[in-house]
């Protein structure tokens, strides 16, 4: 096909170009207009294509070059707030994978581990560019920042405060990435800190950059520990427990911390309780992953934990989540060598649909704090 724009004249009686159009126009996307939003199609078949595969053909395709927009996450946002994903017909495949998330333990020991091969595992080049000094691949904290660095770090000092760390304390850091916050907190607030981690990429950058610091960094799954510890953290690790898992994470960290301690759980969730599995992000980004909810992670916790703390900056993730994109762009011409256009165009559209929904406010995030009653209460900041 030519890189130019189908004509849409050609086109008109075509019934998937009717009933795509129609729906475009209630989220006030013109095809082939002249906004940023908008949408310039490339593929005759772009339609038929998306109307029956639903989420996964809209990011094939844009993959595949069938369709481009100056600002997916404009695209994105107006997509989501006018509810446009609701009434795409649901394709046998995508009705298959929740099917598949209800019945089977898509996080189970030995799936657990795909996500670390498949994704942080792509590779230190990228992420090492596109991601803060500390190498944070969550949401920063923007109230103060105006930069990405001041935002992770604020993220970083946050969490410690309100995890109230002290001298000589144990910290446990499950799922500790790239070991930003194992160093931060050993450096900054003099405590022993064990992270893990199932990227085996993860853990070599982790070590390295914990080198000489009180830290130590396991490849293992969160299941197998069994220690004695000061205060749990657990960030941007929950998404890939999945819901059959709940229990018995919880389970686990109830083990793991002592009668007085603290666990603080940063964790992206959704609006609604159900086994929130987009097909696209699932093939490509995070296999087996699923948003919990409200309600999740109140039901799992109320037998082991005091709720002490509910905080949601999910709009802090829109504008994290656009600053990766630009160093992601700026960095590419660094790390081409490594990849290939058809990953640029799957990373980019992943990074703008996550931030359209953020700002669509069609999932969250949330920092929640957790003890065991504590005396007097807790003083949490925010």
């Amino acid at each position: 096909m030519s890189s130019s724009c189908i004509e849409v004249a050609n086109i008109r009686d075509n019934e998937w170009y009717r009933i795509a159009n129609e729906m475009l126009e209630h989220a006030g996307i013109k095809i082939n207009g002249s906004a940023p939003f908008d949408i310039q199609v490339r593929h005759p078949n772009f339609f038929k294509r998306v109307l029956q595969e639903g989420s996964l053909g809209l990011g094939e395709s844009y993959m595949d070059g069938w369709w481009e927009c100056e600002r997916l996450d404009m695209f994105f946002t107006r997509v989501l707030r006018a509810g446009l994903e609701k009434k795409l017909p649901r394709h046998f495949r995508d009705t298959l994978r929740i099917l598949t998330a209800r019945l089977m333990n898509l996080q189970s020991r030995k799936r657990a581990w795909i996500v670390g091969k498949e994704h942080y595992d792509l590779g230190n080049d990228l992420f090492s560019r596109m991601l803060d000094p500390y190498m944070q691949y969550s949401c920063g904290y923007w109230k103060d920042a105006d930069n990405l660095a001041d935002a992770q770090q604020a993220k970083l000092k946050m969490i410690c405060e309100k995890l109230q760390l002290a001298p000589g304390m144990k910290l446990l850091d499950i799922g500790c990435g790239w070991g930003g916050l194992a160093q931060y907190a050993a450096r900054h607030y003099d405590v022993c800190v064990h992270g893990v981690t199932i990227s085996a990429e993860q853990q070599a950058l982790a070590q390295s950059r914990c080198s000489g610091l009180d830290v130590t960094i396991l490849l293992q799954d969160y299941r197998d520990l069994n220690a004695q510890y000061d205060r749990i953290v657990s960030v941007g690790m929950f998404e890939h427990v999945g819901p059959k898992n709940y229990q018995t994470y919880f389970s686990v960290v109830a083990r793991n911390l002592k009668p007085d301690g603290l666990f603080l759980l940063h964790t992206i969730g959704s609006n609604k309780t159900s086994n929130n599995v987009d097909p696209w992000i699932d093939k490509y980004i995070f296999p087996n992953g699923c948003l919990p909810s409200v309600k999740h992670i109140a039901g799992v916790s109320e037998k082991h934990f005091v709720m002490e703390d509910w905080h949601n900056f999910g709009t802090d993730y829109d504008t994290t989540l656009m600053a990766w994109h630009q160093r992601f762009l700026q960095a590419w011409p660094e790390i081409a060598g490594n990849y290939n256009e058809r990953f640029k165009r799957m990373f980019s559209y992943y990074l703008n649909a996550c931030a359209g929904a953020f700002r669509a406010r069609d999932i969250q995030l949330w920092q929640v704090v957790f003890s065991r009653g504590v005396e007097n209460g807790l003083r949490v900041p925010h």
